[in-house]
């Protein structure tokens, strides 16, 4: 039976929403906990950016990918099912890390396939499934609280990495701290036998769905706004760990960069989720891609430790300012669009795409400029124009007309 949750306003707490809050929270844990540790465990392997790059790129690359793979498996089989294959997946690429060892470095390309197969499967599952347990009137509470788990796992897992890597010697506390990760996510998988089974029927038309964006202006304007941010995310997901890294030496500052950016994040979040109504999503969006965008010329001049920091904080602030409406802005288009329930699954894999496009374009530039160009002077003049991707989301998302409910 359903329960009032009254924390981020009245909403009806169903079993399904609680496991698939859990399962996120879960996967934002251990993710907290290694996935910003990994580039740094390359780094000192190779100390080559265009190194780093390369894992990056072999994750976007197979992600979309395996998105495509999923989305049709999606419709053959039951999505919890699918879901359940991105976590162990997930949980055999910490294992692979764990096996390599000092050796990672050798198989970048390899390891990185790997995590791009494990996020393709579990983020077409898990996104599917919020749409099917979500409705538009709990979007808000199920996107918010869920960035409240994902800030709290923040919080959490950097700074204890820290501690676990700075006390142990050499790679030591790595292995330790990805061991975690994998025991995590084997508790993800646990807990995911005890979603409601979703069983699959219908075609696979993920073609048609792209195609629909020549009919449904709200569509072709949502796959846009994913293609400019995925810009940004490409080359700031791994870029600014490695900062953090060089800037002071220690594991134990991106603990406490983790920390800082996942608190202000944690709060950020829960009033998101409270004030932001339908009809404030657009500024909301506007005013978190300007702050989003202000706070890359923090960076690209005179780097240091404390502007980093103050930079992790600008972007706590903005994301839930733009992510948490932007979402659920996206599944109102979805579910308002041709066929939606029947589509779902190809709307999803579509709109991943773009997103994976954009993230793809962003890495192959930054290999350009480093491979090409003086590394200090081409990457600031490159995050420069990057860091534009949230500021233009909302040049299209400003467009969107949804229908009156």
């Amino acid at each position: 039976m359903a329960k009032k949750f009254k924390l981020l306003g009245d909403v009806e707490l169903t079993k399904d929403l609680s496991l698939l809050l859990i399962i996120g929270g879960l996967y934002s844990l251990s993710v907290a906990l290694s996935n910003t540790f990994v580039n740094i465990y390359l780094w000192k392997q190779t100390g080559q950016y265009s190194d780093i790059a390369l894992y990056n790129l072999s994750i976007v690359v197979l992600q979309p990918l395996t998105f495509i793979l999923a989305g049709r498996w999606a419709k053959k089989i039951d999505r919890v099912i699918v879901l359940r294959i991105g976590v162990i997946a997930l949980a055999l690429f910490y294992l692979a890390v764990l096996i390599t060892g000092t050796n990672a470095a050798t198989y970048l390309l390899l390891l990185g396939g790997l995590l791009g197969i494990g996020y393709g499967f579990y983020w077409l599952a898990y996104n599917v499934l919020t749409f099917e347990i979500t409705e538009p009137e709990t979007r808000d509470f199920f996107n918010g609280f869920l960035g409240i788990l994902s800030s709290a796992g923040g919080m959490i897992g950097p700074i204890a990495a820290g501690i676990i890597i700075t006390r142990f010697e050499e790679f030591t506390g790595y292995t330790f701290v990805f061991g975690l990760s994998l025991a995590l996510f084997g508790l993800a998988v646990f807990m995911s036998f005890s979603l409601k089974p979703r069983p699959a029927s219908g075609r696979y038309c993920f073609k048609r769905i792209i195609e629909e964006r020549k009919q449904n202006e709200n569509w072709r304007f949502v796959t846009n706004a994913h293609f400019v941010q995925g810009l940004r995310e490409g080359t700031f997901a791994f870029v600014i760990s490695v900062f953090v890294y060089i800037s002071t030496g220690s594991e134990m500052s991106l603990g406490t960069f983790g920390l800082i950016n996942s608190g202000i994040s944690f709060v950020a979040y829960y009033f998101a989720s409270r004030l932001i109504k339908k009809k404030y999503r657009k500024k909301a969006i506007l005013i978190g891609g300007i702050i989003l965008y202000a706070s890359v010329l923090l960076i690209i001049w005179d780097l240091n430790f404390v502007k980093l920091l103050l930079y992790g904080g600008m972007i706590a602030i903005a994301y839930p300012l733009l992510l948490v409406p932007y979402s659920s802005t996206t599944y109102d288009v979805i579910g308002s669009g041709w066929k939606a329930a029947e589509m779902r699954i190809e709307y999803i894999v579509v709109r991943e795409i773009y997103l994976n496009l954009g993230r793809i374009i962003s890495i192959l530039a930054f290999l350009a400029a480093v491979t090409w160009f003086n590394e200090e002077k081409s990457i600031p003049v490159l995050l420069f124009f990057l860091g534009a991707g949230h500021l233009l989301i909302y040049l299209f998302i400003r467009r969107v007309r949804l229908p009156a409910v």
